[in-house]
């Protein structure tokens, strides 16, 4: 079964719409553990993401609950009640940040004063000190470190539209139970990156700036991923048959 092009709806609500529909018919009885990941994706025709974010969906929904390093498994709960606008998952808004504050970046290496690299550095100091009492205020300086890059660039399209992007973490319930997921997992801001982006406008290199940012938000993705992760069990399965065929090759060298 794959998605259908005519449908208007999100893939991921798509996904979590037909789960929901063969729960309702009996093909996937309470109790009862959903195909993996990897063969949701090729039975739906998406992305692993996607399939994480209709979990994810499903999971608000109450009918299913993931067990970590298990699988993801049906509840007793039933789908009569209609499916909830759950908006935009953190992928999807994590991949237009990427785009967007990569050119923003890229122009505020060319319009940052010195005060604001000034302020910038102290906001990088508190997002250090936010990082080691973690939970959701680890993430205020992070949001302020983004915010003043656009603000540097004097257009108050842009700072409106990284405010935007931002918001919509906290506003739409599914991007937000993935955030939450990750910080349970211990992602944190990610210092490093942050340095190399504010190096990258202290020397006022565009293409240097826009690629730190982009790479800087390719590591959010990733860390998402490892954070949305539910077939840990069958990925450390693959691992050891992986090593052991490695191990098998070698000794007949």
């Amino acid at each position: 079964m794959t998605t259908s092009t005519a449908d208007t709806r999100k893939l991921y609500q798509q996904v979590a719409g037909a789960i929901a529909n063969a729960i309702e018919q009996g093909r996937y009885r309470a109790g009862g553990r959903l195909p993996s990941e990897r063969d949701l994706a090729e039975e739906f025709g998406v992305s692993r993401p996607t399939v994480r974010e209709a979990m994810i969906a499903l999971e608000i929904r109450g009918l299913v609950e993931t067990r970590q390093g298990s699988g993801v498994y049906v509840t007793d709960a039933r789908p009569d009640a209609p499916a909830p606008e759950l908006d935009i998952g953190a992928f999807e808004l994590t991949e237009s940040r990427r785009l967007f504050e990569g050119e923003v970046c890229a122009l505020a290496a060319t319009t940052i004063t010195d005060a604001e690299l000034v302020e910038m550095e102290s906001i990088l100091l508190q997002m250090i000190d936010e990082n080691a009492f973690g939970g959701f205020t680890g993430e205020a300086a992070d949001r302020r470190f983004h915010v003043a890059i656009a603000q540097s660039t004097r257009n108050a399209a842009m700072v409106m539209v990284v405010e935007n992007l931002w918001d919509l973490r906290y506003r739409s319930p599914l991007c937000a139970a993935m955030l939450e997921r990750g910080r349970a997992v211990g992602v944190r801001p990610l210092i490093e990156d942050h340095r190399a982006i504010l190096d990258a406008l202290k020397a006022r290199d565009a293409a240097r700036a826009r690629d730190a940012m982009r790479r800087h938000l390719g590591h959010v993705i990733d860390d998402l991923l490892t954070a949305t992760e539910v077939d840990a069990l069958e990925r450390a399965r693959n691992d050891v048959a992986a090593r052991r065929q490695e191990l098998a090759r070698r000794t007949a060298i």
